[in-house]
């Protein structure tokens, strides 16, 4: 079995603030050994689960957070950006069984957690795909339904597991905390750890081709920026078109050209 596994940190058991997110901070070490530890639960959950090649994709900020030598030696660490229009799930393709998300959060504008964005926070203030609010979760998913792997499991906020179960109940969802304006409430650590390994390993022996996110036919993406002129600016990509003082309008019936125009865009 060959297992992908994408990381992000905001969803990470108690992180809480910007500060404890940024590489450069002080308080970034403590998160980044957790984020690494959530890791190597959803590695070793894995392994029991019959998996022989695991890829990881470090995919918060710089992509430089995931302490490699913590986890299991079989698996393969991507770290950084390459620029490929996949972006946090870079290199899923048809040869992985399944998918699975650590430590994400929910989508821009959500209460759900004080960190809650979607992709670039400082340029965006949310994006729509099929005029339905996108988390990064989301769009990652439908990468990976677009090469036909299944997301089996994701670990992340409250409220992005209730959005996780509106497009597939079949995902196994954990969740971690719950946000309160800006602040969490978080379950422990060991438990995070403990309950990401455990339900790593149901998830992969579950029914895989039940957890295959719906691919719409055509997607409708808006996206709406935080200053006037980058709409303006972003207008001008093919097939882009400028719907309000600070949203452009994408549409298409081939998904990876909605990667390919955010890739450009946000």
């Amino acid at each position: 079995m060959k297992i992908y596994i994408s990381a992000d940190i905001e969803g990470i058991s108690g992180v809480t603030h910007w500060d404890e997110t940024e590489k450069s901070k002080a308080d970034h070490k403590y998160y980044a050994d957790e984020m690494t530890r959530e890791v190597e639960a959803a590695c070793i959950g894995a392994i029991e689960a019959g998996a022989s090649e695991i890829y990881v994709k470090d995919a918060h900020d710089s992509g430089r957070n995931i302490d490699h030598s913590k986890l299991p030696k079989q698996v393969k660490l991507i770290r950084g950006w390459s620029g490929h229009p996949f972006s946090m799930v870079q290199r899923l393709d048809e040869s992985f069984d399944s998918a699975i998300f650590i430590g994400y959060h929910s989508y821009s504008s959500s209460s759900g957690n004080p960190l809650s964005h979607t992709m670039n926070p400082k340029l965006v203030d949310y994006i729509k795909i099929n005029d339905e609010f996108a988390s990064e979760f989301l769009i990652h998913g439908y990468v990976a339904s677009y090469v036909g792997v299944p997301v089996s499991f994701v670990s992340g906020d409250k409220e992005l597991t209730n959005h996780i179960k509106t497009y597939n109940s079949n995902i196994l969802t954990l969740a971690l905390k719950e946000g309160i304006g800006k602040s969490t409430t978080n379950i422990h650590p060991q438990l995070a750890y403990e309950l990401t390994k455990s339900m790593t390993k149901d998830s992969l022996k579950s029914n895989l081709k039940a957890q295959l996110l719906e691919l719409p036919s055509r997607f409708k993406v808006e996206i709406n920026y935080k200053n006037h002129f980058d709409a303006y600016r972003y207008s001008f990509y093919p097939g882009a078109k400028k719907i309000s003082d600070t949203a452009i309008l994408f549409e298409t019936d081939d998904y990876f050209e909605v990667l390919r125009m955010m890739n450009f865009t946000i």
